[in-house]
């Protein structure tokens, strides 16, 4: 990484109206003492419901020269709000990272600094200790040991990392869709991923847009998007319900030839609600991938910008 002139941090920001100030404040004195670099930061307002968009114009007065601010015009999801910061970046290299101070600005460092030992296209800042809820951490890993991301990315990942521009530009060209996993697409281009251990701060001000229920839907959108373990289930499935339905069937025919003992018409509604439902569940699973699909045909866009400064 010799000889860089700029480094863009995209930061998606969603109701952090208190942490904003002094996130930028740090990120500007962190890049004083990289004389070799230049910083821009790149923050996208996503969907906002406290004053967040307000302190943005009040910290872009202050630092003209180094924010760039977007306005969604609602809220479109933290890796939709990343690929739209993408497009007005001009760095050559991007360092994505969270608003709540849970990422310390005075890491990036680190990213910088394994990045220019390996020459990694994505440098990954691994937390010793996440500082998340159960829940939280539970789903993110479920999340990602259940995607495509696992499959193809053997170095973990978080959302706090650093990329080459080019291919950020190879993300900006080829995937428009309205939704993104970041991490999954990121690691379809590229196998040089490397990580670097970072310390992962309590969240001290605000409060995680990350509900129970969003992150379910995050995670269904994620696996019928990413993944083919839901039709893995289904074949898996089928394949273990035929054969178990298959030496039912054998052990009531033997007792009907050799002892004549009724079928009986409980074990025959069993049967059939059984194997109805799981006729159902497999015709939802499809039915949803061809309704996902029907959405990218749509064409959808993945944000709408209400207004950029």
């Amino acid at each position: 990484m010799d000889k860089i002139t700029k480094i863009s941090v995209v930061i998606p920001v969603f109701n952090s109206e208190n942490a904003i100030p002094e996130l930028i404040q740090r990120l500007i004195k962190t890049f004083k003492t990289l004389k070799e670099h230049t910083l821009e930061i790149v923050m996208v307002n996503d969907g906002s419901t406290d004053n967040s968009w307000a302190v943005l114009l009040q910290e872009k007065q202050k630092y003209p020269e180094v924010i760039k601010a977007i306005n969604l015009t609602k809220n479109y999801g933290q890796h939709n709000a990343i690929l739209c910061g993408f497009n007005f970046c001009v760095g050559n290299y991007i360092v994505t990272m969270d608003d709540d101070l849970q990422h310390i600005p005075e890491e990036i460092i680190k990213l910088i600094e394994k990045q220019q030992e390996t020459d990694a296209d994505i440098t990954y800042g691994i937390y010793q200790t996440k500082q998340h809820s159960m829940i939280r951490n539970f789903a993110s890993s479920v999340v990602r040991n259940t995607s495509d991301f696992k499959s193809q990315n053997k170095e973990g990942g978080s959302s706090f990392r650093l990329i080459k521009k080019e291919l950020v530009n190879t993300i900006i060209e080829q995937h428009q869709n309205h939704f993104l996993f970041l991490d999954a697409i990121l690691n379809w281009y590229t196998g040089n991923v490397k990580t670097v251990q970072v310390q992962h701060q309590v969240r001290e001000k605000g409060r995680s847009g990350y509900t129970l229920f969003k992150l379910f839907s995050i995670y269904l959108n994620v696996l019928y998007y990413y993944s083919t373990t839901p039709l893995k289930v289904i074949i898996y499935g089928g394949l273990l319900s035929s054969i178990v339905s298959f030496l039912i069937g054998l052990k009531f025919i033997y007792k009907k030839l050799m002892y004549d003992v009724p079928l009986g018409y409980t074990s025959i509604i069993v049967a059939i609600m059984f194997s109805t439902s799981l006729v159902l569940f497999c015709l939802g699973i499809i039915g949803n991938y061809l309704y996902k699909l029907y959405q990218m045909q749509q064409n959808k866009p993945p944000y709408s910008i209400k207004k950029i400064i």
